[in-house]
């Protein structure tokens, strides 16, 4: 442990504990860390697989955490932690009385403290989830957008300002959405936001390329950051104002990544020999090393910025601006531990020999692992004490609520043909020129596609937000335009770039508003259908934390015909089936998308418990995100009443569009736009056929989930448990047939034939399309009405099904 100055003015200025305790923390926080680690690897049952928990990497943060976390941060504030430090941010919080021993001792075991910090499965206060690396970096910097977007509204007040940070591993800059986030928030005049780099210079598999951090300070420059490189700590900045220390830092500023790692796991020999070969027989320099033990030597070449309380003090107190600040702390990759230095370090586990001398270095006895002041000079009363007046814990967890928003009745328009993607945005124009108290929460926003997503009404009306005026030029200029591009702090659209990973973790910031900020925001976000995929890994990560929002994927399926392959989605519909946290529908008229508007809405809102409606054994109290699938394909509306009957079946999933009778042969089964051939494929059978019922499926993914969820019921015990579609399909012959159909893939449908046992054809897309019309490409794949009615007449016949050939 570094013991420099007792007490420093920096340190007397950010916090309320005496440096001596500070120390104490940090050295307790190193222990518990590691010691969770070895408790969950080498002394609690596991099976045979290795449990893991990146001891090396939670030991280079230690110092870092206990600057920020118990000097530097405010209640206000929130913070990403990297990944690998979850044992770090856990052994925090058991001191702080958030997180449990059990928990700690159960660390990465069924129901113990979770291997990433994560908001919906850890009981301690996270701010943001992290495990994917470079996401929970970037949803600092949009969750700091979003603050300021509540900060402009004339609300109740939200939280005073804090700053958003993120701990960030230097591997992680290697991943793209961090540099896609930059330049986003430089656009938006990002504020309020630090990222605070562990410069360890080790990745997972090795060492990072040399002159690496000039790369790192220049791209965050060029994005208008102020940059504070950490590199010294206050012994080794000592030693270069004696004599020949300048001779050391110019050799420490030359050393190599790997050399410098390397000497730093041999230890003060090696550090003697390999200083003096470089720079012995020197006068001043020589003697400078001469002065120093070995124990003292490696304690001087292990003293870096990101290492001394005093240098990150001062670095965190000496912002006094609301400008975005990237620290790059110099840091050893398991400092203090047996581990620092080595290469192979981050999954590395000490020994249970090392652990015990690494507990006998800590003064822990045996037994008392878990013990809050063991191994500490500080007395028990004093560390309470100290503790319970840390301004950033003083309001314990801050999990914040918001009232909900009611949510007015939601007409469809009334045109005779349209496209649901059209239709969403008449929904949104009409909102918008209310005055509800939905549309004032209403945020959009979208990833360069505004116009052609059909939010261009909405941004019309309600304004583009930017904290100080842009004027529309082109309207000033008095050129003819259809939209009313005018910036303002009233304005309710966040303009983007194109970067889908940036509009998920938007999203997923604004979507946690309530939570974060104690204010309800309904985001809404629009992008092409088949571009989810290109920010899959943000979408999920934002469903992780549970955020809140509307996201609508349009056009879907290979309906923007002309736009050809890389324009038209397929694996959408499965994406939305298997994506946890996200109700999946794909309407394919106006008023069905009007009532699945409704139900979102309040949907987004609800924070119930997760006890299944045995109506339909889908968990809906528990609320979450919602994902339409929309199509730009106009289609004739039906024009059909809407029942309390049809409305329920619509959110439940699916309703008959023509029941079948009591003879019936075969069921049309649809999701979205091909209703129109399923619709024409009924009405051209041949005259011995007539008795074809069509099922419209709204949510093949609230169908299957009941499904699923009816027959785990069933497994336990509750024979009666139904599901929505078992229920819809009960009243067939077990003779009958099925031909789904969707413009997607086959398999979102198809597994609706093993429901109670139907044989089944599934019709969709499995292969890029091209260019053409959409009769065009609907033929090409074989779901277009000629293809549904040769499917039935080939079941009605027992022929095998021969598929449209691609």
């Amino acid at each position: 442990m570094i013991d420099d100055a007792d007490a420093t003015p920096a340190v007397r200025q950010l916090q309320v504990i005496d440096a001596k305790v500070l120390r104490a923390i940090e050295k307790k926080l190193l222990w518990l860390a590691c010691w969770t680690v070895h408790n969950a690897n080498h002394l609690r049952q596991k099976d045979e697989v290795k449990v893991g928990g990146h001891q090396a990497s939670s030991a280079s943060m230690v110092t870092i955490m206990t600057a920020l976390y118990f000097a530097a941060l405010r209640p206000q504030d929130r913070v990403a932690v990297k990944p690998h430090a979850a044992p770090v941010f856990h052994a925090m919080q058991y001191l702080m009385g958030n997180q449990s021993l059990e928990n700690l001792q159960n660390f990465r075991g069924y129901g113990g403290a979770q291997s990433y910090p994560s908001r919906t499965k850890d009981v301690d206060d996270v701010d943001f989830s992290t495990g994917s690396v470079g996401l929970g970096v970037g949803i600092t910097a949009f969750a700091s957008m979003v603050q300021d977007y509540l900060h402009a509204k004339d609300w109740a007040a939200p939280p005073q300002e804090g700053r958003m940070i993120a701990l960030v591993g230097d591997a992680e800059l290697d991943e793209g959405n961090i540099y896609e986030c930059l330049q986003e928030g430089w656009k938006h005049g990002l504020r309020n936001t630090w990222w605070i780099i562990d410069y360890n210079r080790q990745s997972l598999d090795g060492v990072v390329r040399e002159g690496l951090y000039t790369r790192i300070t220049d791209i965050f420059r060029a994005f208008g950051w102020q940059v504070e490189v950490l590199k010294y700590g206050v012994l080794q900045r000592a030693a270069f104002a004696r004599p020949g220390g300048d001779r050391l830092r110019a050799w420490i500023d030359d050393c190599p990544n790997a050399v410098y790692s390397a000497l730093i796991f041999q230890g003060g020999a090696a550090w003697r020999k390999r200083l003096m070969d470089d720079l012995g027989d020197q006068g001043d320099v020589s003697r400078l090393i001469d002065s120093y033990s070995d124990a003292a030597l490696a304690q001087l070449m292990e003293n870096l910025g990101g290492h001394c309380l005093e240098t990150l003090a001062e670095a965190f107190a000496a912002v006094d601006h609301d400008q975005p600040v990237a620290f790059l702390a110099y840091t050893v990759k398991g400092w203090g531990t047996p581990l620092a230095g080595h290469k192979d370090n981050h999954a590395g586990l000490m020994t249970r020999a090392q652990m015990e001398r690494f507990r006998d270095s800590m003064g822990i006895r045996e037994g008392h692992e878990w013990d809050l002041c063991e191994g500490l000079e500080v007395p028990e009363a004093d560390m309470r004490t100290a503790l319970s007046r840390v301004p950033f814990f003083a309001d314990g967890p801050r999990r914040y609520r918001a009232d909900r928003v009611a949510v007015p009745a939601v007409a469809a328009p009334g045109d005779a043909v349209i496209s649901t993607q059209a239709a969403f945005g008449k929904v949104l124009d009409a909102l918008a020129k209310s005055d509800s108290a939905l549309a004032e929460r209403i945020v959009t926003t979208s990833p360069d596609v505004t116009v052609s997503t059909n939010l261009g009404p909405w941004v019309n009306r309600r304004g583009l937000f930017a904290r100080q005026d842009i004027p529309d030029t082109f309207r000033d200029e008095r050129v003819p335009s259809t939209q009313k591009w005018r910036f303002s702090a009233a304005g309710q659209h966040l303009e983007l770039g194109i970067a889908e990973m940036n509009l998920f973790l938007l999203l997923a910031a604004a979507g946690l508003s309530h939570a974060l900020f104690r204010e309800r925001l309904i985001p809404v976000g629009t992008l092409y259908d088949p571009f989810v995929s290109r920010g899959l890994d943000a979408l999920n990560y934002a469903c992780y934390q549970d955020a809140r929002f509307l996201l609508i994927g349009t056009p879907s399926g290979v309906s923007l015909a002309s736009e050809g392959g890389a324009h038209q989605s397929i694996a959408a519909p499965l994406i939305g089936m298997s994506q946890d946290g996200l109700a999946a529908f794909e309407p394919a008229f106006a008023d069905e998308l009007a009532v699945i508007l409704q139900w979102a809405f309040d949907y987004l809102q609800r924070d119930g418990e997760g006890d299944p409606d045995e109506r339909t054994w889908l968990r809906d109290e528990t609320g979450g995100s919602v994902y339409l699938r929309l199509s730009t394909r106009p289609v004739e509306q039906p024009g059909l009443e809407m029942t309390p009957a049809r409305r329920q079946g619509i959110i439940d999933g699916a309703y008959w569009l023509r029941p079948p009778g009591p003879n019936c042969e075969a069921v049309i089964v649809y999701q979205g736009t091909v209703a129109t051939e399923a619709v024409a494929a009924a009405g051209r059978v041949g005259p011995d056929r007539r008795d074809i019922a069509v099922l419209a499926v709204t949510s093949a993914d609230r169908l299957n989930a009941g499904w699923q969820s009816a027959q785990r019921q069933r497994a336990n015990g509750n024979r009666s448990a139904r599901a929505h579609i078992e229920t819809l399909l009960s009243g067939l012959s077990r003779d009958a047939t099925l031909v789904t159909v969707i413009d997607g893939h086959p398999a979102t449908l198809s597994w609706i034939g093993g429901v109670l046992g139907h044989r089944t054809v599934a019709l969709g897309v499995e292969h890029f399309g091209q260019t053409g019309t959409v009769a065009d490409l609907y033929h090409h794949f074989g779901i277009d009405h000629h293809a549904i009615v040769g499917a039935l007449d080939q079941l009605s016949a027992g022929r095998p099904i021969a598929l449209a050939p691609l």
